[in-house]
């Protein structure tokens, strides 16, 4: 897919000085070998939006090329590459060159040493197809994850000579090779201040100023500037003027999107180009239909970041050509796809439909952050879509450790939201809970607190995290830096609370289990049995008593489970060291409050403190302890 821009950069925009039958070829001829062209060749490589790679150029006159035995052509004096994929020899002069041809060739090279290899077999070349030869360089080392080229090409005379032709004579350059080698070179140097840079910028700046640059040309030098200088670059403003002058008529749907693109290098000058944007939507309404799906993400991306909510129409009609050609988008493609219907509220059943079977037929190969795109636009749109999340869960229960923290808290957050459990619930939860017992700190406070509580929507109560959650550590740290909790997360924390007093009745906040127990024991031996008392009790005000126990009219203990003839309420607060303050019987404020409030609602309040029961030295004094506490204000007795 390497060259098709490029090809359009050729015949749109320079007066090609090609020998023999080239210079021949008339407009309709070349329109016609064009569109055979982007039959085979790869998308050219400047739509591309990585880092530029840092290299170092070294400058040399350019040296003769000639081969003895045509198979092994190299520079005289220099180390032969890597041998080259086997074809029939091309002659030595482009005059017999097929241009598409060329290309062909180019793009079915794999490094740097192959190009540069081709390209030394060819005695003459127009700038134009040495400029691709460029991009293909480009494009080959970028590919292998490579930050530099090789230090045998950086070093060979073939890298020098092809950057050399460039830099001799600029001003002799057509357009297309001028702009074109300047991006090339920009991404495999990224150094502003090489002087062979400086020099095609130079060049391109002269052109620009005396209005000679066509469209395409100002896109791609648009682009190149800001990669080299960032969005703030002077030039920009000046080629976003010159493309305005234009006649939209005249650009193809790439030179559209990359008009976007420069558009969304400053989005705070939108509202300034706000009556431009609103000519170039309603002019896109007619190019849809054309576009690649790399091209639908890439012009959906830049109305998101120039905030066209008033580009709705086009938004809607990308969303139908998406719906066809969903199998061909890249997970990043559609990714971008996602985020922006979610940022414009866009959803349709077609849509819906189609993305069902997509996820579904990919089900163990998606991407994680496609993954969780997926369940937020689902999530957002309130779109219960069983294939999908039954896809997604069986993605996560396979390959849980390539998920991040947040995108764990993505995908897991709709499951709760619209209230749908997988059919391997089981297995999904049990692979989460491992997750947050390994890396629970990885997790930020809210993203957590927004996980967990939608694992109690569904019934997948988080009990062994519930005392992290309420401890005060964690409570410190969902504040952040602000003097109280958002409303959210209070209401998530309240919610949370109530599930595990309601739903959880096996579930014991965090307390003093040896004085808990020991009181337990005691209650038992004086009342005669379990029956008699209740714990850990949820009245209507959401206090939690830590033992009920109920009374009639004469003093007598009732089961708890009796609820007629109830004179008496008795709340006993088993009151551990972490009620009170440290080193102190003080107690805290908010478990005075608890007890004063209960007094009010009703309460017989009987305060068991842990300094007391630690001096009973047997279990006899602990029941006549307990004896005297609940029944010294009473009459009667069990």
């Amino acid at each position: 897919m390497a060259l098709v821009t490029l090809r359009r950069n050729l015949y749109h925009l320079s007066d090609f000085r090609i020998h023999g039958a080239l210079a021949a070829l008339k407009t309709q001829h070349v329109n016609h070998v064009h569109k055979t062209v982007k039959e085979h060749l790869c998308q050219w490589f400047w739509s591309l939006h990585p880092g530029p790679i840092r290299v170092r150029f070294h400058h040399a006159h350019c040296k003769k090329f000639h081969s003895e035995n045509g198979n092994d052509l190299h520079p005289v004096g220099e180390p032969g590459f890597s041998q080259v994929h086997s074809w029939d020899r091309f002659e030595h002069s482009v005059k017999n060159v097929d241009e598409e041809m060329f290309y062909r060739k180019l793009n079915s090279f794999t490094s740097s040493g192959e190009v540069l290899h081709f390209i030394s077999t060819l005695e003459t070349l127009p700038d134009t197809m040495m400029a691709g030869a460029l991009c293909r360089i480009c494009e080959v080392e970028r590919k292998d994850g490579d930050q530099r080229l090789p230090k045998e090409i950086l070093e060979s005379s073939a890298f020098q000579a092809l950057c050399d032709r460039f830099g001799r004579n600029p001003s002799d350059l057509s357009n297309a090779g001028l702009v074109t080698a300047f991006q090339a070179l920009t991404l495999l140097c990224g150094d502003a201040q090489s002087r062979l840079l400086m020099n095609l910028e130079a060049e391109c700046q002269h052109r620009l100023e005396r209005g000679s640059l066509d469209v395409r040309s100002l896109c791609i030098l648009g682009e190149t500037l800001i990669k080299l200088h960032g969005p703030g670059c002077l030039a920009l403003d000046l080629i976003i003027y010159q493309l305005q002058g234009e006649s939209l008529e005249a650009f193809t749907p790439e030179d559209i999107v990359t008009l976007y693109r420069l558009l969304q290098a400053s989005p705070e000058k939108a509202d300034q180009q706000q009556k431009f944007l609103n000519k170039i939507n309603h002019f896109s309404l007619s190019l849809v239909s054309n576009l690649s799906p790399k091209l639908m993400s890439q012009m959906l991306t830049a109305l998101v970041v120039l905030d066209q909510t008033q580009a709705l129409p086009l938004v809607i009609k990308l969303s139908k050509y998406v719906v066809q050609h969903i199998a061909r988008f890249t997970s990043e493609e559609l990714r971008k796809v996602l985020e922006a219907f979610i940022y414009f509220g866009h959803s349709d059943r077609f849509f819906t439909e189609t993305l069902e079977q997509h996820v579904a037929s990919l089900c163990l190969t998606l991407d994680p952050e496609l993954v969780s795109r997926v369940m937020e636009y689902c999530s957002r749109k309130l779109i219960l879509s069983e294939p999908i999340f039954n896809a997604v869960a069986e993605t996560f229960v396979c390959q849980a450790e390539k998920f991040s923290p947040s995108q764990t808290a993505k995908l897991i957050e709709p499951f709760g939201k619209l209230n749908y459990l997988p059919p391997n619930a089981s297995a999904l939860f049990r692979k989460l809970e491992n997750m947050l017992l390994t890396h629970f700190n990885h997790f930020p406070p809210k993203t957590l607190l927004k996980l967990l509580h939608s694992c109690s929507l569904i019934e997948r109560h988080p009990v062994n995290f519930m005392a992290k959650i309420f401890s005060p550590y964690f409570l410190q740290q969902l504040q952040g830096e602000e003097s109280y909790l958002d409303r959210l997360s209070l209401a998530q924390l309240t919610q949370l609370f109530l599930t595990s007093i309601l739903e959880c009745p096996f579930y014991k906040t965090p307390m003093d289990f040896h004085l808990y127990k020991s009181v337990m024991t005691g209650l038992i031996d004086l009342l005669g049995a379990r029956l008699y008392f209740a714990s850990k009790v949820l009245t209507p005000y959401c206090y939690t008593i830590d033992v009920e126990i109920k009374l009639d009219e004469d003093g007598f203990v009732l089961p708890f489970t009796i609820d007629e003839d109830v004179h008496k309420r008795v709340a006993l607060c088993i009151d551990g060291p972490k009620r009170f303050c440290l080193n102190s019987n003080h107690l805290l404020g908010k478990e005075a409050t608890k007890q004063r409030h209960l007094r009010l609602l009703g309460y017989q309040v009987v305060q068991i403190p842990y300094y007391e029961i630690e001096m009973l030295k047997s279990r006899l004094e602990l029941v006549d302890y307990l004896q005297g506490k609940l029944f010294s204000q009473n009459s009667g007795g069990h």
